[in-house]
């Protein structure tokens, strides 16, 4: 077996079903590539809608929502394929696309390797990026205070370490979760994912080892469509599919997963140095909401939602501190 696809479903039926139909005949009729499901819908129901049309798929059913990690990791576990595949059931294949990156990255000296993915309105869309000391490039999402970093960087002429149109072959330090394709052996040496995941932050951490064996690169002439976090969108109400909302259920489990991977990646002190950032952005951007939007005639309140959803986020995530210190394993599901 060549190939190994892993698609986790969770309330996703109807992009599968359009994730499957737009993959070429060539491409399912081929018995060196493998369909596997992994279902964390309780009751199980897409396997009854997805097996008569697409009768090829392997399923596995977890019996709860298990998130993204412990999914892909079961579907690993079943799979033989000497590469695999994970993929996000939000997107469209482009005919060749799999194809064409699986002979790539099988000639060559790579461990990993992800593709351009694009907005239906072919538009070029984050694929990747490269690893930045610490985490700090997420003090960019913070409220007010993450405008006065950027501004920082800037005039410290920081380069960008988000990939959004990929030269034909860029190197990176790691790859977006929604078209990730590794060679076996080199997940046989670093580890599957870390399963105290379940959403977000885990692709990267799991490329943070897969790096140590080995380089990661996006062929940026390769082409897949990602609908990007529509599903996700729906199920905690979020009022955008961006992730730089971190106001909501949905924010929270991004600033939990980011701190979780910095802890991981980083360490305790590096962990500190985002949290306590985090923490101050609170009355920072309290207060320069109130001087900005008066000067500008506008309501002093008018971010005061927003503002008031973030500052308990970050009340919550101080109360996994100590666990997050730790270093014990749990389960961070906070949706």
């Amino acid at each position: 077996m060549r190939l190994s696809i892993i698609i986790v479903n969770y309330k996703s039926t109807s992009y599968i079903l359009d994730c499957l139909a737009s993959a070429e005949s060539s491409l399912v009729n081929d018995p060196t590539i493998e369909w596997i499901i992994v279902d964390n819908e309780v009751p199980a129901v897409c396997k009854h809608q997805l097996s008569p049309p697409f009768p090829f798929v392997k399923w596995v059913e977890m019996g709860y929502n298990a998130g993204f990690a412990r999914a892909n990791n079961a579907g690993i576990k079943v799979a033989t394929g000497s590469t695999l595949l994970l993929l996000n059931p939000d997107t469209l294949l482009i005919p060749g696309c799999i194809q064409n990156c699986l002979s790539r990255l099988e000639a060559s000296a790579l461990i990993a390797c992800g593709v351009q993915l694009i907005y239906p309105n072919k538009a070029p869309q984050f694929s990747g990026s490269k690893f930045v000391k610490g985490g700090l490039n997420h003090l960019l999402e913070l409220p007010y205070w993450g405008g006065f970093v950027k501004w920082v960087a800037s005039l410290m002429k920081q380069s960008k370490p988000s990939i959004i149109k990929a030269s034909q072959a860029q190197l990176v330090d790691w790859v977006s979760g929604a078209f990730l394709m590794v060679k076996k052996t080199a997940i046989e040496k670093a580890g599957v994912l870390d399963e105290d995941f379940f959403l977000y932050a885990e692709e990267v951490e799991w490329c943070s080892r897969l790096s140590q064996q080995g380089s990661i690169c996006i062929y940026g002439d390769i082409e897949v469509i990602h609908l990007i976090g529509t599903s996700i969108q729906t199920e905690t109400g979020s009022s955008d599919n961006s992730y730089t909302n971190l106001s909501d259920k949905k924010g929270l489990q991004l600033m939990v997963s980011n701190h979780v991977r910095i802890r991981k990646h980083y360490g305790v002190g590096w962990f500190f140095i985002l949290l306590l950032n985090y923490t101050w952005a609170i009355p920072f951007a309290l207060i320069t909401s109130l001087l900005y939007n008066g000067f500008t005639l506008k309501n002093p309140f008018k971010d005061y939602r927003y503002l008031s959803g973030f500052a308990l986020n970050v009340f919550k995530l101080w109360g996994l501190m100590p666990t997050i210190v730790i270093g014990k394993p749990h389960f961070y599901k906070c949706i």
